[in-house]
């Protein structure tokens, strides 16, 4: 699971080479959701046995209401570190301030020219 931020927009994925997936999303490699909500930071894995059960895994997560994803987040990583640093050895990412909007103002990020 990632997340912009803590408490911030979070994304549930599945992969086979979590290394790669995650400086994918660091460095903005693939255009979508994640691109533009600017969602780099690992903040919760779970490792499977097999691609089947963690794509099982992560569909029921997906189903999940918000707070039992910070539920999930917080029993391991109640302070939202970076586990990519922690654990695979990545690089902290700069901290990059959250842009201000103002009320009226679009909230798709793709309106926006920041």
């Amino acid at each position: 699971m990632l997340a912009s931020r803590r408490h911030g927009t979070l994304y549930v994925g599945v992969t086979s080479d979590l290394p790669k997936r995650i400086h994918e999303h660091r460095i903005g490699a693939v255009p979508g959701f994640t691109r533009r909500h600017r969602i780099k930071h690992l903040v919760y894995f779970e490792a499977h046995e097999g691609i089947e059960a963690a794509i099982i895994r992560e569909k029921r997560i997906k189903e999940w209401r918000r707070d039992w994803k910070i539920e999930l987040i917080e029993r391991d990583n109640p302070e939202w570190n970076d586990l990519a640093v922690a654990v695979l050895g990545f690089e902290l990412l700069p901290e990059t301030p959250i842009p201000h909007r103002h009320p009226g103002e679009s909230r798709d990020p793709r309106t926006r020219d920041w």
